[in-house]
């Protein structure tokens, strides 16, 4: 099974961030209980990290001393009935044999341990303790809804956790956490930005569920952003079945408005392919609508799946972190995965989750390339990344930097640094851009609870 097979809910260096530019407004307190809270609590979790006798914190493993392996895990949800992402640990293994065949990290050899969250809380806390009882340095490119679960138990070891796919809010409040994109907060604000100037009246699809109803706010802000109403939102079971009904209705709200070109946003992960195969049927009798969705919940490959030029896809906006994937920035990922995957059909280029485990692979190497012949430790590589080291990700991403001033002042996010995202539409069955460059919507998240 692919990544793109199993899909989820989604949910530069030069600028002065964060509180630096004035601004403390942030998002809404339901994604959060607060910006304050949020500071305090990684200003608290920073204090830890540079005081670890008193905070109980351990000085950091030592995965890599000497002149000896560097450990480091990536961990991810397989074989469940829920939301998949094999791609990610298959990527980080690919990447180690590719680092490794080329003599290693300043000479030092790449292990990759890898672990199944589950989709479960106990599980993916038991590849924490895992991870500190392993001693590896950090946590890489992962994927797990269970933020909470899984960082206390590397907070209390000091293991960094780099480049986590960004799909809960904890991510963005833990000192130890590195993230490399703006998450699903990111994504739905790009999304409404985007939709704003091309539709008419806007359905939201989403799930009836705690994380479900930060959707409508985030999509809500980057409308406004763009001098659009509020779209009209619809809540659906997360485990559905079928969607003919949720289709119909989405479909009736999108056409409210004669003459307009109405939009229908079906944001319900690894379900919203089943909302699509109910909304193609039904889709006949309005041909002026149009879909928006945020890359993770379509790609390339399920564009392909679902009749390329010919499926319900055809016409729609996507907004994404990244480049779209035919973009020639991702060659040398998908050189590696010919080279060194031996044909593990796990790992699909097209598909976010192993696109964000290759973007965090490169800020550890950069992080170890800093560290040079000195002793690799988790509190060695938070030091290299607290203390003004920029990762050049090749056009990926903006340049990537975690100082303080990096920060932007969105509550809930102290630890966000790239909210930065990609227009996208499918043309003639493809996903292309719609527009050059990155959009930077830390306006419109700062302004979300307006």
């Amino acid at each position: 099974m692919t990544g793109s097979q199993a899909r989820r809910t989604l949910l530069p260096q030069g600028r002065a961030r964060g509180l630096g530019k004035g601004r403390s407004k942030g998002l809404s307190s339901g994604f959060s209980s607060g910006f304050l809270k949020g500071l305090a609590r990684a200003t608290t979790l920073a204090a830890c990290a540079a005081f670890v006798a008193g905070c109980g914190v351990v000085p950091g493993a030592t995965g890599g001393s000497g002149g000896g392996p560097v450990t480091v895990m990536t961990w991810a949800p397989e074989k469940t009935a829920a939301t998949n992402e094999p791609g990610m640990p298959a990527m980080a293994k690919a990447y180690a044999r590719w680092i490794n065949a080329n003599g290693g990290i300043n000479g030092r050899e790449l292990k990759v341990l890898t672990c199944n969250d589950r989709n479960e809380t106990v599980a993916a806390a038991k590849c924490a303790r895992r991870a500190a009882a392993q001693d590896v340095v950090a946590v890489v490119g992962s994927y797990s809804q269970h933020g909470r679960a899984f960082l206390a138990p590397l907070e209390s070891a000091g293991i960094p956790y780099i480049g986590g796919y960004g799909v809960t809010d904890d991510e963005f409040a833990s000192a130890l956490s590195y993230p490399v994109n703006g998450g699903q907060a990111a994504l739905m604000a790009g999304l409404g930005q985007q939709l704003s100037q091309a539709c008419g009246p806007i359905a939201l699809v989403r799930p009836d569920s705690i994380a479900g109803d930060q959707l409508p706010l985030l999509l809500d802000s980057g409308l406004r952003s763009g001098g659009h109403g509020r779209s009209a939102d619809q809540l659906a079971a997360e485990d559905a079945t079928e969607y003919g009904g949720h289709a119909r209705e989405a479909l009736r709200r999108a056409t409210a408005e004669p003459a307009t070109e109405g939009c229908v946003v079906p944001a319900l992960g690894d379900r919203t392919f089943t909302f699509m195969d109910s909304f193609r049927r039904d889709r006949a009798d309005y041909p002026e609508v149009r879909t928006g969705t945020v890359i993770g919940s379509v790609d390339q490959t399920v564009i392909d799946a679902t009749g390329g030029a010919s499926g319900p896809y055809e016409g729609s906006y996507v907004t994404g972190w990244y480049p779209v994937e035919a973009d020639e920035r991702w060659d040398r990922m998908k050189a590696v995965i010919r080279e060194h995957a031996f044909d593990d059909n796990r790992i699909d280029p097209a598909d976010p989750g192993v696109q964000t485990t290759w973007i965090a692979y490169t800020v550890l190497r950069a992080a170890l390339e800093g560290i040079g012949e000195g002793e690799v430790t988790s509190q060695a590589i938070r030091h290299v990344l607290d203390n003004g080291l920029q990762v050049d990700t090749g056009g990926l991403t903006p340049p990537l930097r975690w100082r303080f001033e990096d920060l932007i002042a969105s509550a809930g996010f102290p630890r966000l640094i790239n909210p930065e995202v990609t227009f996208q539409i499918v043309r003639e069955g493809q996903l292309v851009a719609a527009r050059r460059g990155f959009v930077d919507v830390e306006k419109t998240l700062i302004e979300a609870g307006d």
